[in-house]
């Protein structure tokens, strides 16, 4: 790499967004921050505007525009409040790479008005597939944009796919770790806690990825996921539990070949081979050592104690507007748990309600999407 590209970082006070900006830092010469954004958190955003020097800054959360401006104007930095200047800021001429970084279909709209206009995408917001994964990639297409998955386990799949574009996938194997109630049967899940979920045994994430983790949703959405960024059929994507995560995916070719990537479970490999595509960037990472390695597993998920999982398969093959349908519901059940307001199990059975009432439209459009997302969260407070 000899030109420094310059960023837009979409979340950065989230989990995603600081381990990127600790890849920029370590690689200042290469990268320049353009744009940042939050929504709750102003302080970090404050703290990180400060030490990147960013063209602008976007608060989702208007009351703090104040607090926001008071600390950033002096340093001639721009600051914006809001959601619609959140769609807005992805126009920046100034951006070369967006990274998606938000949480659930909030990162829908910007995505795909960064997209129209022509910014590559290093996309964490897998919900952003999952709930409009015809249109994003089509308009991906017609915008001659790249759409780099940033994704631990999708980034796995694009690297074992370097190279072999000319040759036909037979199918994909995404790695789940199994979460933190890998084993447990049904009459356990109905009493654990919150903080039992929050615990995940190999990755630290934010509190809805991790839900989405013990409860398998999160590997139902990157099936649907993986459908969209490499074009596959539902019968091409497989899951196995392996609860090392060490190897985070494999390429099935159709000659019997099986590629995998591996490494330690460090969310900054993935953000910094999409930020340096096509090149792979020096780092510090910790390495995996196989003399002091442990034996590395696999099993079968259990579909029927984790049923999001196989809700999400169900979905991916219905189409149309079910995957919307399944993320909506999905999000609100998470959030309800963390508040205790219903119990764990009870997340798949609110999802599985929610499929069943909301309309089914076979060939949505966004209009349609956004109408989904809204009837489907209503019903399922609904619900609660």
């Amino acid at each position: 790499m000899k030109n420094i590209r310059h960023i837009g970082i979409l979340g950065s006070t989230g989990s995603i967004g600081t381990q990127a900006l600790d890849v920029i830092r370590s690689h200042s010469e290469l990268f320049q921050v353009e744009l940042l954004t939050a929504q709750h958190n102003a302080d970090l955003l404050i703290e990180q505007a400060a030490e990147f020097k960013p063209n602008t800054v976007v608060i989702g959360n208007e009351a703090l525009y104040d607090k926001v401006f008071s600390a950033l104007d002096p340093l001639g930095i721009k600051v914006y409040a809001g959601e619609k200047a959140l769609v807005s800021v992805v126009e920046m001429g100034t951006i070369d790479i967006l990274l998606t970084a938000l949480v659930g279909y909030s990162g829908l709209l910007p995505t795909i008005q960064a997209i129209k206009s022509g910014k590559h995408i290093a996309l964490a917001n897998k919900e952003t597939l999952v709930v409009a994964g015809d249109l994003v990639t089509e308009l991906a297409a017609a915008h001659k944009v790249d759409i780099l998955p940033v994704d631990s386990e999708h980034s796995a799949i694009f690297q074992c796919l370097t190279g072999e574009y000319h040759n036909p996938i037979e199918k994909i194997i995404l790695t789940a770790s199994g979460g933190p109630f890998r084993g447990k049967n049904r009459s356990e899940l109905a009493v654990v806690t919150k903080e039992q979920a929050l615990k995940h045994p190999n990755w630290s994430m934010g509190a809805k990825i991790t839900i989405d983790s013990a409860s398998l949703m999160n590997k139902g959405l990157e099936v649907i996921e993986a459908k969209w960024l490499f074009g596959l059929s539902p019968e091409q994507i497989d899951v196995t539990v392996h609860p090392q995560s060490i190897i985070h995916s494999m390429v099935q070719f159709e000659d019997g070949s099986i590629k995998a990537q591996m490494g330690l479970p460090d969310m900054r490999l993935p953000i910094q081979y999409a930020l340096g595509y096509p090149m792979r960037l020096r780092s510090d990472f910790p390495r995996y050592d196989f003399s002091l390695s442990h034996t590395l597993t696999f099993e079968k998920p259990d579909l029927e104690t984790f049923r999001n999982l196989a809700l999400a398969y169900e979905a991916l093959r219905k189409g149309g507007n079910w995957a919307c349908i399944l993320n909506a519901a999905n999000e609100i059940a998470v959030q309800e748990f963390l508040k205790g307001s219903i119990g764990f199990l009870e997340i798949s059975d609110l999802i599985e309600k929610c499929l069943t009432k909301v309309a089914y439209i076979a060939t949505p459009t966004l209009d349609d999407y956004i109408a989904t997302d809204s009837e489907t969260r209503k019903l399922a407070l609904e619900f609660v």
